[in-house]
């Protein structure tokens, strides 16, 4: 049964469309509802001040499309579609990544908040991190090869058997990561964050 939306352009409406498929379209200051959101589909759509905490956007497929300020903390995002997706100025709070779909999955953030997200085993290679708080996000046996952790606050992010070879954190700070239970294989890091990876040895660094 198809789904029935109106949609009308206001900045406090909530919108409600005609169908479950957009294409380039940008939704600006909307709440969208969250029946709706769920099994729709979006490629190449703009989201700009939309308040979707904790929306249901199970199933839904995001194909190469843009959040900008936007709230989807705590979103349900189960077997959720994330193919080249952008996230900039978003609260991301408690997100369930690794409950994502694993078929082409792939995403960047810049100037994001992900505090307690949750990444746990996905292969997100090369994935682009820039200005975020991770604070306790959950990276545990993912593989983040040749990723980007740009100028990121790291402060008890969780790393346990984590693939992160050829990963770039020279600029990144808070972590605590263990070399002997992490793959760090031609990663980058300052010298300043050294007593992150040497936490465990208790050592007095001057």
């Amino acid at each position: 049964m198809p789904y029935f939306w109106s949609v009308i352009t206001s900045t406090t409406t909530r919108i409600k469309m005609t169908t479950a498929y957009f294409s380039d379209k940008t939704f600006h200051r909307a709440e969208l509802d969250q029946h709706i959101l769920s099994r729709a589909e979006f490629e190449n759509c703009t989201f700009e001040q939309c308040d979707l905490s904790g929306a249901d956007l199970s199933e839904t497929s995001l194909i190469d499309c843009e959040f900008h300020h936007c709230n989807l903390s705590n979103a349900k995002l189960h077997k959720t579609m994330l193919q080249e997706v952008f996230f900039s100025e978003c609260k991301l709070l408690g997100c369930r990544f690794d409950q994502c779909a694993d078929f082409g999955l792939s995403f960047s953030f810049e100037d994001c908040q992900l505090d307690h997200a949750c990444f746990y085993q996905l292969k997100i290679k090369k994935t682009r991190f820039k200005n975020c708080s991770l604070k306790e996000a959950d990276l545990s046996e993912a593989d983040i090869t040749a990723a980007l952790f740009d100028n990121c606050d790291l402060g008890g992010a969780i790393f346990e058997n984590t693939i992160l070879e050829e990963a770039d954190m020279s600029s990144s700070y808070n972590f605590a990561i263990d070399p002997e239970r992490n793959r760090l294989k031609k990663a980058r890091f300052s010298l300043q964050s050294i007593p992150g990876l040497l936490e465990k040895y208790n050592l007095i660094i001057k």
